[in-house]
């Protein structure tokens, strides 16, 4: 094969190679283009996944299996968030890393636009003592319906004010989300309504939300925070609550040692379930695709039959 041959052959090599990478290119162009969004836990990006149907690109700040409150961004995902074109974040205390993090563009503390429950002042010593963290509110505020009725309102807007056009699927997801709420909300009342006991026993207090809406009470071994260590007075007054009441479960949740609630229920002789917060979810609830909605139902049946509901 003579030069011009090997040059002509050449040319006919790199004008294929560069149509192959135009066609990628457009492959790639409508994803480019959509508005991304960062949310900073799994049940508000629940809300943005549902509400947006793959018109936005939607991501979720927390890695899956990381805990909430002790989570700090790498400086990678930092540029993510910089550059997203809506941040939602949790608020009320949750995420640390917020403080002084100057976002680009849009951005929503979801915690100004709910209903916040204040501790009362010895709920609130009592988790300064154990807590790393001092809250005046409970963060964990997904946990009340209505709530996430709530957010998934003011999501909604947003959304309409990033992409206009996609308003009327906005509306319609929207509208469907929250008579889910509705229904997960009325089964809870139904199910949670005739019940022999009135306590459920937890490693950390983040279902207080949950427990005033639905009338029982929760006894936690920790604060409001995860890591707090629990204290020996307060492993002790647990054992003999259980022993007391004859409660048959005491539950941890997936992000944290399960060591202190599993010696309480030794010594009890209680079982040891895991109840789901819904602040994060885990890599297999990931792989597994749970929903906000199939998680909450998962949390119900536990409940129910931890206070032995009929």
């Amino acid at each position: 094969m003579n030069f011009k041959n090997i040059i002509f052959v050449a040319i006919i090599i790199v004008f294929i190679l560069q149509l192959v990478v135009m066609k990628q290119d457009l492959k790639s162009e409508p994803n480019a283009q959509q508005p991304l969004v960062a949310l900073s836990t799994f049940s508000l990006y629940d809300i943005a996944k549902n509400i947006s149907s793959d018109t936005l690109e939607v991501f979720m700040i927390l890695p899956f299996g990381v805990d909430a409150h002790s989570f700090e961004p790498t400086p990678k995902l930092m540029a993510d968030i910089q550059k997203s074109d809506l941040v939602v974040f949790n608020g009320a205390g949750l995420e640390p890393w917020t403080h002084g993090f100057e976002f680009k563009n849009r951005v929503i503390n979801m915690s100004e636009h709910v209903k916040l429950r204040e501790l009362e002042s010895e709920e609130h010593k009592d988790h300064a003592h154990h807590d790393e963290h001092s809250y005046s509110v409970d963060p964990h505020y997904w946990l009340d319906v209505h709530n996430m009725i709530q957010a998934a309102n003011i999501i909604t807007e947003n959304f309409i004010e990033i992409a206009p056009e996609n308003k009327a699927l906005y509306i319609k997801n929207r509208d469907l989300y929250i008579k889910m709420l509705h229904t997960l909300d009325a089964d809870y009342k139904t199910k949670l309504s005739t019940c022999q006991k009135n306590t459920i026993i937890v490693n950390h207090n983040a279902f207080s939300y949950l427990a005033n809406n639905y009338g029982f009470h929760v006894e936690a071994l920790s604060g409001l925070s995860p890591e707090a260590e629990p204290n020996a007075k307060n492993m002790i007054k647990l054992i003999e609550h259980v022993k007391e009441h004859n409660i048959s479960t005491v539950f941890f949740e997936s992000f944290v040692s399960d060591k202190a609630i599993k010696s309480i229920a030794q010594e009890a002789k209680a079982r040891v379930d895991v109840l789901q917060p819904l602040g994060n979810i885990t890599s297999d609830e990931a792989k597994r695709k749970l929903s906000f909605e199939e998680i909450m139902r998962d949390n119900l049946e536990k409940i129910s039959k931890a206070l032995e509901c009929k």
